[in-house]
């Protein structure tokens, strides 16, 4: 396998970079500076800044009190949070405050030193933040298991709820989750009705206020449903229970600030970093959740910018750029309908900006230890707070900092304010938090993959041991989930009568070497087997087991085939282990079989070489090639199919595509240039081609054909489609041999059957698919940027079009350019959108025009009275490889909505059935269209 290293001659010209002022940056780089250093507050910013601050206070002085620290700790840390984090922080959208994920870890450090040696470990934790920042580590600290991330924070959320669920119900939290659960029944039998009924007030209101129906809804959603939950608890408690215990904030002439931690230094040094790992995921993973709201949110906004576009801007008969016009005159005329006047291009779309994850870790470690010198909280980034965020519409970091000087100022003017909130609606908030960590989303996804006892042990560590412990645990567990999947092996033999099929499920180590030695020895020397390795690993001493055994076998006559879990051959020539090198890619991306003529010469005249270039290293083939000479490397490392300049121009049919730029796909050009390899004329393509065949594909087929040959072709579809060299009907059918009786012609035209225009060739074709080969269905296919259609756009007058054999054979689609100009027909067109040019309206109507050309051939119309033929039609979008099939009335020439509808991954479209089989599937639509 050829290898080929870039240099910087790779990269491109300058030019061809974006201008650092359009804002779009590198990925992983901080975001380009604003004009001029200024900062700019839009006013989607301000009002989201308000909206976070309305959430911010009841969420932060609640953390402050589920972990038994200052309260005004909590809105400090808020306002550091978002305005230090928010002007240094790679997320800009992000909104940080006090931590949620540390709950349980600070209020266990605050019992265990006191708040000021507390404020010092996370002064610690920022700093050694900072640094991980600076060594560029934050994505490292992503390559933990997520089963073992989500897990961590679930059992801190299910510690959250527990220790809270005791201040809701009137009491005080114990020192951990177990001492919360040992002390619940006593805490039950000692309840008193006022705290716990304005905790179940405060829930309440929160899980219906964001499901208000009704224009009433539209309205109150507006405002956060934390700050609605706590404001009318308020009301209630100072109405109907004035003695409920309330938030109590000091003076701040008693604020406690850090100093120098006493006590064992690793027992501080295991504190430092617990806070610095629990505090950095939570942020990071914040961050990539921000990323994607944001992605989809501007996916949201343009999607519903295209559809509010008025139709005639994109109405054009302007040749597209995917499918230059094929004319049938020798000079171009004006088009038989003017076009409208051109829009206004649209402007540039700018990629969404991606988080700067270490320039985010940085900014929350500087947050962290500003925080910690005055006596906050630690800090983290926050997914309900940032999600609030960007849903409020926010633009940029400029509502992420107003939120921190809100707070900064609630702190000193709010007081009074606060004061009023009860404890219990604090906790009834804090525990929700709590319980939304806890994501049945990712229960599921882990499940899904298998890691769920990963999951489920680290959430059983950090509720019994902590959240340092338990994430050891989680890791213990991982790392033995792994070992068990690396050595589980089973390998199953079944005696298939002319041959045997072994398959080996799992990974195939040194462990599994003596099972499988022992199932190997066991089978017949010189039989037939069929191995199927259904697993992603396999190490030397495996391999070489097999590959011993496998020459063995055919040493003594057998025949052995490696198969993966599908069935599809794992070893191949090295001609077919190119990536490029499918039987659906083009001559010109087949470098694998452009080799020099000596060395092919020289590869026929030794068929007895082994060939040691395989995918897998099994299966050696006699006669294939190793890798492609150093003289045919193109720009991608794979072999060049031909000289400079050649396989360039495109097919001069209609409808094939444009000409390509002789540079556009060579982003990695060696440094020096390889020596151009021998011109290849089509003649070799064709050659190398059907070599590929013979040598890969037929012994797969052969089989398939030979029973086909003895029992003659019975294919139930007639599928007539245009020449269009990119339209490949086996391909975009899923169609094998047998399936697809087909005619293809240009502009898939089918001449009408009179006298005067008729057209032989076709005629004689669907008489013998309906008379001779009862076919159950004829499937008529447009495509995309067909060049028939445009020549027929830009055709002259009558009058003065030259008598061309390519003209004589248009004027049949001529009844097609007629019907899409009459008022007395419904403009075909592509279900929820219009057309995007009149090129692809012509297209969509020719193929609803040849359906009644069909119609009017005298087998097909005896047919259809029977009831034992149904007609589709079909339009492929080249560009999108995706197909439409015509609505079922509209395809019986019943309906006068001429719609089609897009197929979709595992549709089932109504009206393909076959006639004698109005229960099963046609045979189009088995073979996937």
């Amino acid at each position: 396998m050829s290898t080929f290293v870039t240099t910087r001659r790779d990269r491109p010209p300058r030019s061809s970079r974006p201008p650092r002022a359009w804002g779009i940056k590198r990925p992983h780089s901080p975001p380009p500076p604003r004009h001029g250093g200024r900062f700019r507050i839009a006013g989607a910013d301000l009002s989201a800044s308000i909206t976070v601050f309305l959430l911010a206070v009841p969420m932060s002085l609640g953390l402050a009190v589920a972990m038994d620290a200052p309260l005004e700790a909590g809105l400090i840390s808020a306002a550091i949070g978002g305005i230090v984090a928010g002007l240094l922080g790679g997320t800009p959208l992000q909104v940080s405050g006090p931590s949620a994920g540390l709950t349980v870890v600070t209020a266990e450090l605050i019992q265990t030193y006191g708040w000021r040696t507390t404020c010092a470990i996370t002064i610690g934790a920022g700093l050694l933040q900072v640094l991980l920042g600076s060594l560029r580590a934050a994505r490292s600290a992503l390559a933990v298991s997520p089963a073992i991330v989500h897990g961590t924070l679930a059992g801190i959320g299910v510690a959250i709820a527990l220790a809270q669920l005791h201040i809701v119900l009137g009491g005080s939290p114990q020192s951990s989750a177990v001492a919360n659960t040992l002390a619940l029944p006593g805490q039950l039998g000692r309840v008193s009705p006022a705290a716990p009924l304005i905790g179940v007030l405060t829930i309440a209101v929160l899980v219906l206020w964001p499901r208000t129906p009704g224009r009433i809804g539209r309205v109150v959603r507006r405002i956060p449903a934390a700050l609605a939950a706590v404001v009318t608890a308020t009301a209630v408690a100072a109405l109907a229970v004035p003695g409920i215990a309330r938030v109590d904030l000091p003076s701040w002439r008693s604020h406690a600030l850090p100093e120098i931690p006493q006590g064992p230094v690793l027992a501080l040094a295991t504190a430092v970093f617990t806070v610095m790992l629990v505090a950095s995921l939570e942020s990071l993973l914040a961050a990539v959740a921000v990323d994607k709201l944001t992605a989809d949110r501007a996916g949201e906004r343009t999607a519903a910018r295209s559809q509010a576009a008025p139709p005639s801007a994109s109405v054009s008969v302007s040749t597209p750029a995917s499918a230059p016009p094929v004319s049938a005159h020798p000079s171009p005329a004006p088009p038989l309908s003017a076009p409208p006047s051109p829009s206004p291009p649209a402007p540039l779309a700018l990629p969404v900006r991606r988080s700067d994850l270490d320039r985010e870790l940085r900014a929350q470690g500087i947050a962290n230890t500003l925080s910690g010198l005055v006596g906050g909280l630690a800090v983290s980034g926050g997914a309900v707070r940032s999600s609030a965020n960007v849903r409020a519409g926010a633009t940029g970091r400029a509502s992420t900092v107003l939120h921190g000087v809100w707070m900064l100022l609630a702190t000193g003017l709010l007081v009074t304010v606060l004061e009023w909130i009860p404890l219990s609606a604090l906790a009834a908030l804090v525990m929700m938090v709590g319980i939304k960590m806890v994501s049945f989303a990712h229960i599921r996804n882990v499940h899904k993959h298998r890691e769920f006892l990963v999951y489920g042990a680290t959430i059983s560590g950090v509720v019994l041991f902590g959240v340092l412990k338990g994430v050891v645990i989680g890791i213990a567990a991982a790392v033995a989930v792994a070992l068990h999947r690396l050595a589980r092996t089973r390998i199953t033999v079944t005696d298939q009568g002319e041959q045997h099929l072994i398959v080996v499920r799992g990974q195939l180590t040194f462990l599994a070497v003596p099972r499988l030695s022992r199932t190997l020895g066991q089978l017949p020397q010189g039989g037939d087997v069929v191995v199927e390795l259904d697993g992603f690993f396999m190490d030397h001493a495996a391999y070489e087991t097999i590959q011993d055994w496998s020459l063995a076998q055919k040493a003594h006559g057998g025949r052995v085939v490696f198969t993966g879990s599908a069935g599809g051959r794992i070893a191949e020539p090295a001609s077919s282990a190119h990536s490029c090198c499918r039987p659906w890619t083009p001559w010109r991306n087949h470098h694998c079989h452009d080799r020099p003529v000596e060395q092919t010469l020289e590869t026929r005249q030794a068929p007895g070489t082994p060939f040691s270039g395989t995918r897998t290293g099994l299966d050696p083939t006699p006669g294939a090639d190793t890798s492609p000479s150093p003289s045919t490397v193109d720009a991608h490392g794979s072999a060049s199919d031909s000289a400079p300049g050649a396989g360039r121009t495109s097919n001069s049919t209609p409808g094939t595509g444009p000409t390509s730029s002789p540079g556009a796909h060579n982003t990695h050009a060696p440094a020096d240039p390889p020596a151009p390899a021998p011109r290849r004329t089509s003649g070799n393509r064709l050659a190398s081609g059907l070599s590929s065949f013979q040598r890969n594909t037929a012994p797969l087929v052969r089989e398939e054909l030979a029973r086909l040959a003895r029992e003659g072709q019975r294919p139930s579809q007639l599928f007539i489609t245009c020449a269009d060299s990119r339209l490949v009907t086996s391909m975009i059918t899923a169609s094998g041999p047998g399936d697809l009786f087909t005619v293809r012609n240009i502009g898939n035209l089918v001449p009408p059957p009179d006298t005067d225009s008729g057209d032989d060739s076709v005629g004689a074709a669907i008489e013998y698919a309906v008379d001779v080969l009862k076919v159950e269905s004829i499937t008529v296919c447009g495509h995309s940027g067909c060049g028939a259609m445009q020549a027929l756009l830009d055709a002259e007058p009558a009058s003065e079009t030259p008598q061309t054999s390519l003209w004589r054979w248009l004027r049949h689609g001529l009844p097609s350019l007629e019907r899409m100009a009459s008022r007395h027909y419904a403009w075909a067109r592509i279900s929820g959108r219009l057309p995007t040019d009149a090129v692809e309206q012509l297209c969509l109507t020719n193929v609803v025009q040849q359906l009644d050309h069909l119609r009017a051939h005298e087998s097909v119309a005896r047919r259809l009275s029977e009831a034992t033929i149904q007609l589709h039609g079909m339009y492929f979008h080249v560009g999108e490889a995706q197909a439409y099939l015509l609505t079922e009335g509209a395809s019986a020439g019943l309906a006068l909505d001429e719609v089609f509808d897009r197929v979709d991954p595992g549709d089932a479209p109504e009206g393909l059935s076959a006639p004698g089989d109005p229960s099963g599937p046609s045979e189009l639509e088995r073979s996937g269209v």
